[in-house]
């Protein structure tokens, strides 16, 4: 891989301005494994400058070039794609058969819906004698997590160029690998001098400066609410256009006709996934009072069955948390759920047996839970289960929309009819009923605190374009 602390600025890797580094911790192993260049306001205004001189050019271009671009990205990827698995399972602690099928596999995957749609997307219409067109909207900032690392760079990424703006990446300053790699094959693609750019740092010194920059004119973020509230705070000042993807309290709603057994373990699993790590998670699992102790035990065998170990290890289905500040928070909250009167089904505070080295935590479950618990109300972003038990589906829905979040929700039905109608009374961008399979052509975004605008396929391009009416087109 190119040298880690340059970054990626009009068609070559550049050291930065100022010399700073920033040490990137193995999570499995607690030791720094590599080490990158941490940017600063003199490198955002290198890489903007870059991504507005290349924009004239690169929205004039024909669609059909832009999709042949992603189109070589594509086979690059493919011929890559063990790299950066093995780069996302290392800086994140993903298990390598989940890094594999998984998080390199959602790049993958995002890639190809996105040049799906582009050969399908309306870029220009006729309406009356007013010509519709859809351009780039200019020179974008692009700041993703940690999590998913290659999903979240694909879902702006991929978009944004085929759209015709230009962009500025901004990786996690936690796991960047998967970005600096990305960053070659964007490179080895034949990409257009600075139409895309990448630079390495923290949220406050590189995103921030991103977020205010007059010559950036959209911000695309994924992350914390609190970070996207500071994004959208400070994006303001220039009027320019934010779409944020945030945090998630998805409810589980488990309803009476459902299949017990199979929704809960399902749901169980769902949450463990990613060590809980996603921002989409079903962390609160309603189920019917009457049944709460019969789910509870099912819950419990899930989360017992879960694998954790080494992430090298083929036969693993959980690794450690990201970081030593993901692992603090996490334990705090699994601390409140005890200290609030919830029933800890399994799991708890401390490490697993045999993991004394890395963030690794127990998979939990609480039951008993009330929707005013700390455990129901904040982002654990763990593997952490909340049981809630309802009397009525009407108490539920209720139940499930009283969160400031609205990501996703699930449903469990034996019934699609019941499924249907619960689904159009919850608040939330995304609708998953009976564990559907993952659809890339899906809107996915959120309703509430936890976000706007969407992304995926079309809905992605969209959010990247504007519209010009030309009025008098005949």
């Amino acid at each position: 891989m190119t040298d880690s602390r340059k970054f990626y600025i009009d068609g070559v890797w550049v050291p930065p301005v100022t010399p700073a580094e920033i040490a990137l911790i193995n999570p499995a192993t607690e030791l720094a494994y590599a080490t990158i260049s941490a940017g600063t306001a003199a490198d955002v205004e290198h890489a903007v400058a870059a991504a507005r001189a290349a924009f004239p050019a690169w929205n004039a271009t024909l669609v059909a070039e832009r999709i042949a671009l992603l189109r070589r990205l594509l086979a690059i990827y493919k011929t890559r794609y063990e790299e950066m698995a093995q780069a996302i399972s290392r800086e994140m602690g993903a298990p390598i058969t989940w890094a594999r099928e998984a998080q390199a596999f959602a790049g993958l995957g995002h890639l190809e819906a996105t040049i799906t749609a582009a050969e399908r997307f309306e870029w220009e219409a006729q309406r009356g004698s007013t010509r519709i067109l859809r351009e780039g909207v200019g020179v974008c900032g692009l700041i993703t997590p940690w999590n998913w690392p290659m999903n979240q760079i694909m879902c702006k990424v991929a978009p944004a160029i085929v759209a015709g703006c230009t962009v500025v990446l901004k990786p996690s300053e936690i796991a960047p690998m998967s970005g600096m790699l990305f960053a070659e094959m964007m490179d080895a693609a034949g990409t257009p001098k600075g139409v895309f750019n990448l630079v390495n740092g923290s949220g406050p010194e590189v995103g921030q400066v991103m977020a205010g920059h007059p010559g950036i004119d959209m911000m695309s973020f994924t992350g914390s609410t609190r970070a996207g509230v500071i994004v959208a705070r400070t994006a303001a000042e220039t009027v320019k256009r934010v779409a944020l993807e945030l945090g998630g309290k998805s409810p589980n709603i488990v309803l009476p006709d459902a299949d017990l057994e199979k929704a809960v373990r399902a749901g169980t699993i769902a949450v463990m996934n990613n060590t809980g790590q996603s921002c989409d998670a079903p962390t609160r699992m309603l189920v019917p009072a009457a049944r709460h102790a019969e789910a509870l035990e099912i819950a419990r065998q899930a989360a017992e069955s879960v694998v954790i170990g080494d992430p090298q290890d083929a036969a693993t289905t959980m690794g450690p948390l990201v970081s030593a500040l993901q692992f603090g928070k996490v334990q705090r909250l699994i601390q409140a759920g005890i200290d609030e009167g919830a029933v800890l089904v399994t799991g708890g505070t401390g490490k697993p047996k045999g993991r004394n080295v890395g963030y690794f935590v127990k998979p939990t479950v609480f039951g008993g839970v009330t929707n005013d618990m700390t455990i129901a109300r904040e982002e654990i972003f763990g593997p952490v289960l909340s049981i809630l038990p309802y009397e009525t589906v009407e108490e539920a829905i209720v139940i499930a929309n009283d969160t400031p979040y609205g990501l996703a929700a699930y449903i469990q039905s034996g019934s699609i009819e019941t499924a249907r109608s619960v689904a159009r009374q919850l608040r939330a961008g995304s609708v998953y009923v009976n564990g559907p399979a993952w659809d890339l052509f899906a809107p996915f975004g959120g309703y509430k605190q936890s976000g706007n605008g969407r992304e995926y396929a079309d809905w992605g391009i969209h959010d990247f374009t504007e519209i010009k009416g030309v009025c008098g087109w005949g």
